[in-house]
């Protein structure tokens, strides 16, 4: 970097009010780091500059606020901000469309809404979930631009809810094209963690896929196995228990329930079409995990009388825990319900939904309840309406 650079902070994070972006910046900010988060939606970004979180990160808030009232770390939706830092972080979502195709255009339409503020000598770290070729492609825009800048591609790896934690334990991915640009980045993320791992770019956008792919896979796996157990009219919580028991080897293996989210499935469907769409095992765990909640509905209708009934769903969030409800199976759960019953209520006691009703009104008013997302509040439900329980949450058994 030049020594006479217009450098005003240390790191600026496109896409930086989000779930991604803004533990990032906390982490940083908390570090030491001066950061600015640019981000198009206003009201995240005013949010965040008042010190508060716009969504439930557990351990965010107390350094949140101490990183805003230091000045060590602000939000705005201007787009010169870009070019008043050294480092830039591009965190944006890469969806892919109704069609399951990954959307090639969502980090280098990022970049060329704030293009114009670009300067030579930056480092610009991609840390989205990106189709392999992305980085590359972001490289030949930015030289097609006419722009000197270093390109790496380090992609995150949190969970949702634990990043305060993950980003300083987990060890740190870091890709680059050439040896600058690879000590750049790892010396950026070595404010975080000491744990680096050096790839390829091409190697790193693969070992991301594959990471969140794996997962997706090991819960088509449970599903399928629960779904077996349960046509047998056999209790999989207590196969589950007998095989993983004091059995390494067997560990691994996870609990029933709905795969969703914003990230498992869409890059399991990335990583399908990066192979051409030859991918039998990614292809039959999404018909698994996304037909779950036919088959849950399939089953009940087999035990009750939906048409006559009120059916509760408890959990609105795409995970136990989470206020977030982005991809959640229990909206479709809510669908086919819909469909069946006489009335379906739902209740979240973290998701803002305006369609959602109290708990007690729930128990009071269904015949019927089923949990969707495991949160811990309904693990000692006081009631005495049969609950449909996959997540083994009750500890009652997860037969349907």
């Amino acid at each position: 970097m030049p020594d006479d650079a217009p450098t005003s902070v240390d790191v600026c994070i496109v896409g930086g009010g989000g779930r991604v972006g803004l533990p990032l910046g906390i982490a940083f900010a908390a570090r030491g780091l001066s950061v600015v988060l640019y981000d198009i939606n206003a009201e995240a970004v005013a949010t965040v500059n008042a010190a508060k979180l716009p969504f439930a990160e557990a351990g965010a808030a107390e350094p949140l606020a101490e990183a805003v009232a230091a000045g060590r770390l602000r939000a705005t939706t201007d787009p010169a901000a870009v070019g008043a830092s050294e480092h830039l972080v591009v965190v944006v979502g890469t969806p892919v469309d109704e069609h399951l195709n990954p959307d090639l255009g969502a980090v280098p339409r990022a970049l060329e809404r704030c293009a114009e503020h670009l300067r030579d000598g930056q480092l610009i770290v991609l840390r989205s979930t990106v189709y392999p070729g992305v980085t590359a492609l972001t490289e030949k825009l930015l030289a097609g631009r006419g722009l000197h800048a270093d390109v790496a591609f380090c992609p995150e790896r949190i969970a949702e809810g634990h990043a305060m934690t993950e980003l300083f334990t987990l060890p740190q991915i870091v890709a680059a094209r050439t040896p600058q640009a690879l000590a750049r980045a790892e010396k950026l993320f070595r404010h975080l963690t000491d744990r680096i791992v050096t790839l390829t770019p091409e190697e790193a956008e693969l070992a991301k896929l594959f990471t969140n792919t794996w997962r997706y896979i090991k819960f088509a796996t449970a599903n399928q196995f629960w779904m077996m157990a349960n046509d047998f009219g056999l209790d999989f919580a207590r196969i589950r228990h007998a095989v993983a028991y004091e059995y390494p080897r067997a560990a691994d293996l996870p609990m029933p329930g709905f795969a969703a989210g914003p990230c498992l499935f869409k890059d399991t469907m990335q990583l399908a079409a990066f192979n051409r769409n030859n991918f039998v095992l990614g292809h039959s765990a999404m018909l698994i995990n996304e037909g779950l909640p036919l088959y849950l509905v399939s089953r009940l209708e087999d035990r009750f009388d939906l048409a006559a009934s009120t059916v509760g769903i408890l959990g609105m969030a795409f995970k136990g825990g989470s206020d977030d409800p982005r991809e959640s199976l229990a909206y479709k759960l809510r669908k086919i319900l819909a469909l069946k019953t006489r009335e379906t209520l739902c209740t979240d006691p973290y998701v803002a939904d305006e369609r959602l009703v109290d708990l007690d009104e729930v128990l009071r008013r269904a015949d019927l309840l089923v949990i969707a997302a495991p949160h811990e509040q309904y693990a000692r439900l006081d009631t005495d309406k049969p609950v449909i329980d996959m997540w083994g949450l009750t500890g009652q058994g997860v037969r349907v």
